[in-house]
């Protein structure tokens, strides 16, 4: 990082800041330090009621609960995006270590997203019988 910023205090005309950085990823930055992971939810904690409770600190984008696929019942954690970092900020020091629904919550920001669905899955194959001695 402290490359980085040696590069930028230059002024060389090639290496302006933008040129480093495309604007997307500005974009993209900015919208992941805006969502944040909620841990430790109860099962019974629905996305309104998420959502409600942390609409105390900021404006709630979306409030997302992760649920299982198979038994359709929340995994116990979920996504909450604010619409500034100011408000996310304000969201991890007010509601983390708080009590929503009987259950302890952890607050956090989320980390980015990593996408396996490009790339083949590693094939386990049958469990193998182990024989007799």
């Amino acid at each position: 990082m402290a490359a980085l910023r040696k590069i930028l205090a230059s002024n060389h005309p090639r290496l302006s800041y933008p040129s480093l950085l495309p604007p997307a990823f500005l974009i993209s930055c900015r919208g992941i330090t805006s969502k944040l992971f909620v841990g430790g939810l109860s099962f019974y904690t629905t996305e309104e009621r998420l959502s409600e409770a942390f609409s105390t600190c900021g404006q709630v984008v979306e409030a997302k609960i992760v649920m299982d696929r198979v038994s359709d019942r929340s995994k116990g954690f979920g996504f909450v995006t604010f619409a500034s970092e100011a408000e996310a900020e304000k969201a991890i020091t007010d509601l983390n270590g708080k009590a929503l629904n009987g259950r302890v919550i952890f607050v956090d920001y989320a980390k980015p997203s990593t996408n396996f669905r490009d790339q083949m899955p590693i094939a386990r194959g049958p469990p193998r019988l182990l024989a007799d001695s």
